[in-house]
């Protein structure tokens, strides 16, 4: 069922050279504008109930233009956006609240607002006391508050009661990591119950970890739009692509489901990546909780480089991070290497991991940071799997060397 249809939405902001002109152009007259601006340009989607969408790209992109847009705060100069059910909004911190209200006023009023009866407010108002958590502010001016303060104020509101559409424009990114979990939590218990998800964040791990799909903005334009991992680890490329002049960026997807991202200079390229035992040396494609691996990469340079620096990241199947370090956090950097030299270099470890998928990502580059001289960067490099055949049984992606000491336990 679709709850959300946005069909070729444009918005042009012009300026003209009088105000008269300005004026004609209101009733259609054909005036040229001295100069135009599209923040968003032909942008088509539609949302499935139950369905999350991550809205991501750098600000700028028009992330923000085209929520107020479908919100209608903001009217399109092209195109349309139809919502079929009641759309929950929080675009900025804020919005529709008086500072010289309490918070308790500003619910009654920004909930009026948004469509809600006095009578039903009334009702909801304790749970959004309860769950905004401000104690004895609730009661207190708004300019009293802090930005966390509001953000649980207006998330609370906001979600009083479930939505068939919410849309979250970074918001919770000022609330502390208490409440964001909590916030959260009752974002994906709306998912499940049916509700679409609209979530604008720099989070990528929150992309990750609740959207179904993502679509990268880029100067009002839609750049991709696709599975999380692929579009999350296209645009992490495409940041190190603006800052790197000559950088090359390719993406496929593999058989396995995984989305494989390859860019960078190719000054330095990453020539063989495997995943071996340590005693036998054997190449490990499923791997036993509590096993001695090593991880080999064979590192060739193309041209001469100053400094050559490796980093691996490891990541479980939903595309969170478990572990990550690299050469210049250890403080083995590799300084004047030449053109035709080959470097192994080697990462031994014990798998202390959970059962399941995960896959090692790449870095070669000059710094601490891929966006500087990023000569390789490979996401999901190589992937393996983890099973356990020796432990009692646990769950999660990490096996702590953890056992239970039980006391008094005696008739």
């Amino acid at each position: 069922m679709i709850l959300l249809s946005v069909s070729h939405l444009s918005k042009r902001y012009a300026n003209y050279a009088s105000s008269l002109e300005r004026f004609a152009g209101w009733f259609g007259a054909p005036v040229t504008p001295t100069e135009e601006f599209w923040p968003v340009k032909d942008i088509s989607f539609s949302l499935s109930a139950g369905e999350a969408l991550g809205l991501i790209g750098q600000n700028g992109a028009g992330k923000s233009t085209l929520l107020k847009l479908i919100t209608g705060t903001v009217r399109p100069t092209q195109g349309a956006a139809h919502v079929f059910g009641r759309v929950s909004a929080i675009l900025e911190l804020g919005l529709g609240f008086n500072p010289e209200f309490t918070g308790r006023q500003n619910a009654y009023h920004a909930g009026g607002l948004m469509g809600l009866s006095q009578t039903r407010l009334g009702e909801l108002m304790p749970g959004i006391e309860d769950f905004a958590e401000i104690g004895e502010f609730f009661d207190q001016p708004v300019r009293t508050y802090s930005s966390g303060m509001q953000a649980r104020l207006a998330f609370a509101l906001a979600t009083a009661e479930r939505p068939d559409v919410l849309i979250v424009d970074e918001v919770l990114s000022v609330g502390d990591s208490y409440f964001q979990h909590k916030s959260f939590d009752r974002i994906r218990s709306f998912k499940a119950a049916g509700t679409s998800i609209i979530l604008v964040t720099h989070s990528l791990g929150d992309v990750r970890a609740l959207c179904d799909r993502v679509i990268l903005l880029d100067k009002g334009h839609v750049l991709k739009d696709g599975r999380p991992d692929e579009v999350v680890d296209y645009y992490n490329a495409l940041i190190a692509a603006k800052e790197n002049e000559k950088l090359t960026v390719e993406q496929l997807r593999e058989k396995d489901g995984w989305a494989f991202t390859r860019s960078g200079t190719f000054q330095v390229r990453a020539s063989a990546l495997e995943l071996l035992d340590a005693e036998s040396r054997e190449p490990v494609k499923v791997a036993q909780v509590g096993q001695s691996l090593v991880l080999r990469l064979m590192a060739k340079a193309e041209a001469d480089v100053s400094r050559l620096v490796l980093g691996f990241m490891l990541r479980d199947r939903t595309g969170h991070v478990v572990w990550g370090s690299n050469t210049w956090h250890t403080q083995q950097l590799l300084q004047n290497i030449k053109a035709g030299r080959e470097i192994e270099f080697q990462l031994p470890f014990t798998c202390a991991l959970g059962q399941g998928s995960y896959s090692f990502s790449l870095s070669l580059a000059s710094s601490d940071t891929h966006l500087e001289n990023n000569y390789e960067w490979q996401d999901n490099a190589l992937v393996f799997d983890v099973i356990n055949a020796t432990q009692p049984v646990f769950i999660g992606t990490s096996a702590l060397d953890a056992r239970f000491i039980i006391n008094g336990a005696g008739a």
